[in-house]
């Protein structure tokens, strides 16, 4: 047998193994009963808004894919070939997204009922339930990736399933981040600020809404986003690997992966927790006994791949070792813990204006850190890697614990919903704690998951970039040609556009649901008594409307900015373009995500009873906070790391077009 055969063989057992991890673990889930008819039915409900809304999302982007489908296929030097890929992409994604949000919904009801019989078996099930989601996005990422090329064996053509990947995720980021923020805002607002009710009051006419955004948002949506983020790092590696180490070089990322997809499940069996222990250690646990794994096991695939020359390994040491790094320093800035968010909490008890400085000023200051992990794992993976390979195998290795990742990323909403369930349910307190307990971390990890996913963005455009360059001709970028600068300018403004028109449609969505909110309070009599039932499915229904009537916009400027500039100012302008992209994507992105984050545990901090607690001056401070941070962490700051690897793949898979 060939020995390349061998390698792809081996390739799709792993993505098979983490398929099935999914299927094996998914069983489990349904397997568990729940003896509560309160807690079926809210998660019964809570999933049928969740899968209406998919479908629907689904059912509108379906059009844009079957659109840019046909223009691919239609044009001479892309062809039926880049068409295909493009749908495989978008159909891929779309099914991680769909799997892991099934699965989610299920487990957030059993993982409530879990926790009346303690931490061990709540966290058991909450992870169980993110981990479907994990290893559903490596298994199905590995095998699109390696189908893709092993049915057409072109590199420049199997970008385009790059393409597609990333369209689905920044219109399921955007859309899912709209929706779970209009909700949460509204629900926040009006029912723990103006009417004085706890979060998750079955009173609340936006509490569906909001547990329902929970999934679409933070599960299906952050499932697509890095879904996106590992197939684009993959790709932008084979296609540097085929150029500078031929065929090995073009599989090694896969079969990097597949390493990364055993040490995500051999990882999974160091989460546990004692009663009274703490869940964040857990969770931590398993991702740096990931990290381990994946660093052995690489180095024994790169010696016996490169016949003893270790050089690639060294970018994607670099890789992991930051990737993790990136991921403690989010935690130093957006958990409980670390003195950032205390001083958060403290500042929030001279009102809302001083919490909101302190909340970005602590988003500002995080920057820094990994910003300059993110240039020495650019520099390692150049000078110790292998040139810009290794440059695009640091992205990979950062990228190859992605199982683990967001199986302990997606743990985080069911949690979430599961404490909304438990207070909905009327579970006793004791429940609570425990489900806030584990919706605190969940916070935490999924601020980690984003700075992993921006880190990674970093890495993974740079490689892109270095194959739009090979692409286009284009040597260097000179600085002194005007055509280039302003492309760099009009690439620096973008992601603070894109940021401004997704949390502008936050926040006309969350005023209609306000309205909504209120009208139902003052209108329909016996509500804050508990006599009468909200009218949860209008709520779902603004959320809905605004979800997908919003997300066109942004998504489309990520597609179209690039073309109109490569076409009409040339490829040149178009590198100056996704250049000042890059630079700014990813120091909003992570300003973003860890301001939303630490508003969010400084609020929490303080309803554990810390300056003065519930209904404190400090604490309705603190809520405000928080719904400045909800559209920062969920909706904004997520989205700019698919839109500078967006611009850069649409920018690489039409770059015939700008070659004159």
């Amino acid at each position: 047998m060939n020995e390349y055969v061998f390698m792809e063989i081996a390739v799709a057992v792993f993505g098979g193994a983490a398929l099935i991890y999914s299927i094996v673990m998914s069983a489990g889930i349904a397997s568990y009963e729940v003896k509560n008819d309160k807690i079926n039915e809210l998660s019964g409900i809570i999933q049928s808004g969740a899968m209406a809304f998919l479908y629907r999302e689904y059912k509108t982007l379906s059009i844009f894919v079957v659109v840019v489908a046909l223009l691919l296929g239609f044009y001479p030097s892309l062809g039926a070939r880049s068409a295909a890929c493009f749908v495989a992409g978008a159909l891929c994604s779309a099914a991680t997204g769909f799997i892991g949000m099934k699965v989610a919904t299920k487990a957030n009801g059993k993982t409530a009922f879990a926790a009346i019989k303690g931490m061990n078996e709540a966290l058991g099930i909450a992870f169980k339930g993110g981990s479907v989601m994990g290893m559903t996005v490596v298994g199905i990422g590995v095998l699109g990736v390696l189908g893709a090329y092993m049915v057409f064996r072109d590199v420049g053509v199997i970008t385009a399933f790059g393409f597609g990947a990333s369209s689905i995720a920044l219109f399921a980021r955007v859309g899912g981040g709209i929706y779970t923020k209009a909700a949460d805002v509204g629900a926040d607002l009006v029912g723990k600020v103006e009417a004085g009710i706890p979060e998750d009051d079955p009173r609340n006419p936006a509490v569906i809404a909001d547990n329902v955004g929970d999934n679409v948002g933070d599960i299906a949506g952050m499932g697509a986003d890095l879904f996106e983020s590992y197939v684009n790092s993959i790709l932008a590696a084979m296609a540097v690997g085929v150029i500078v180490r031929g065929t090995s070089g073009l599989l090694y990322p896969l079969l990097l992966c597949s390493v990364g997809i055993a040490a995500a499940i051999l990882g999974a069996f160091f989460v546990r927790v004692k009663e009274g222990g703490n869940p964040q250690r857990a969770l931590t646990a398993g991702l740096y006994a990931t990290g381990i794994l994946m660093i052995g096991g690489a180095y024994f695939l790169t010696s016996w791949l490169f016949y003893g020359d270790v050089t690639p390994f060294w970018g994607v040491v670099g890789g992991v070792v930051c990737g993790v790094i990136i991921g403690q320093i989010t935690e130093v800035y957006t958990s409980a813990d670390y003195q950032s968010v205390k001083n958060i909490a403290l500042a929030s008890g001279t009102g809302t204006a001083t919490n909101i400085l302190a909340g970005i000023s602590v988003g500002m200051k995080s920057t820094v850190a990994p910003v300059i992990f993110i240039c020495i794992a650019t520099i390692i993976g150049y000078k110790y890697g292998g040139g810009m390979y290794g440059i695009a195998c640091s992205a990979v290795g950062m990228l190859s614990i992605t199982g683990m990742v967001l199986s302990v990323d997606a743990y985080g909403p069911i949690s979430d919903n599961a404490g909304g369930i438990a207070e909905m349910a009327g579970l006793p307190e004791e429940v609570r704690a425990i489900t806030d307990r584990l919706d605190a971390v969940g916070n935490t990890t999924a601020a980690v998951g984003k700075g992993l996913a921006i880190g990674s963005a970093a890495l993974t455009a740079l490689a892109l970039f270095v194959s739009y360059a090979n692409a286009t001709n284009l040597e260097s970028i000179d600085l002194n040609d005007p055509y280039v600068m302003v492309g760099l300018f009009i690439g620096g403004v973008l992601p603070f556009v894109f940021s401004a028109l997704s949390i502008q449609a936050v926040s006309r969505a969350a005023e209609r649901m306000i309205e909504e909110v209120r009208r139902q309070f003052r209108e329909i009599p016996g509500i804050m008594e508990g006599r009468a039932r909200p009218e949860y499915e209008k709520c779902v229904d603004i959320s809905t409307a605004a979800a997908l009537k919003e997300m066109i916009v942004p998504g489309l400027m990520a597609v179209i900015v690039p073309i109109v500039v490569g076409k009409f100012l040339g490829a040149a302008a178009l590198g100056g373009l996704l250049g000042g992209a890059i630079v700014t994507g990813v120091m909003m992105a992570i300003f973003m995500a860890n301001s939303g984050g630490a508003w969010d545990n400084a609020k929490k901090y303080i309803e554990e009873g810390h300056h003065g607690g519930k209904g404190s001056p400090a604490h309705a401070a603190a809520v405000n906070g928080d719904t400045v941070g909800d559209p920062f962490k969920d909706t904004a700051g997520p989205s700019l790391n698919i839109l500078i690897k967006l611009m850069t793949v649409v920018s690489l898979v039409l770059a015939p077009l700008f070659v004159k």
